[in-house]
């Protein structure tokens, strides 16, 4: 097939005309060289850190928990839905390094939190009073569909292939399953975080407000 005619999709902004608009939350590096990031069309040439509080002034009370034992590459997927969906915070759980590519960049908007192995787990959300709600097909799930997921939930998921470990679905208080129709044994992970994430803001977000994004795309 020829590539002729073919409009090669540009990304983000290119140098900012100037004189350049006195906003304190502007970066002058960003402003001098365009800005080519992840981001959405209000936040071009913002500096990380007045994303960060922009961000952190709509984020949602959900929490999200990824076990990290293989070094799964669908652990950035989730991230970056994690952040598409606003969520407050999402753990690690296991090993510190994680694959951050599927993220596309967006977890250094994300606050993260780790945490060497269940129990640190287990006992940051004793603390803070918030439950651990598993979402895996594994035997002995709840539908997904009608649950009810308390506001300050943490939904917790796993490796793809293996799915939660025995240890991690023990500290968990619910197991829930997202019903399926077709012949596949499991959705890919990151697609099931997506969807539970999901089904968390259709029970508590606010249907008057709207987005802290624009719509745009560049």
């Amino acid at each position: 097939m020829s590539d002729v005619g073919a409009v090669e999709r540009t990304v983000g902004v290119g140098p900012h005309p100037e004189p350049w608009p006195e906003d304190p939350r502007l970066d002058p590096e960003l402003l001098a060289h365009g800005d080519r990031r992840n981001v959405e069309d209000r936040f071009r040439y913002w500096k990380r850190a007045e994303i960060v509080a922009a961000l952190d002034e709509k984020r949602f009370d959900l929490h999200i928990a990824i076990e990290n034992l293989e070094h799964d590459a669908n652990i950035g997927s989730i991230v970056r839905s994690a952040n598409a969906f606003g969520v407050g915070a999402f753990h690690i759980v296991g090993r510190r390094r994680w694959n951050r590519r599927g993220a596309m960049v967006t977890d250094r908007y994300q606050h993260e939190i780790h945490h060497p192995g269940v129990a640190s787990l287990a006992d940051w959300a004793r603390a803070e009073g918030r439950p651990l709600i598993a979402i895996d097909n594994a035997p002995g799930a709840e539908p997904l569909e009608g649950a009810a997921l308390p506001a300050n939930s943490v939904l917790v998921f796993g490796q793809e292939g293996p799915g939660i470990s025995e240890v991690l679905q023990e500290a968990c208080e619910r197991m829930l399953a997202i019903t399926q129709y077709g012949s596949t044994r499991s959705l890919n992970v990151a697609a099931a975080a997506a969807i539970a994430m999901h089904t968390w803001l259709l029970q508590h977000a606010d249907p008057g407000r709207t987005s802290p994004f624009e719509n745009g795309r560049a």
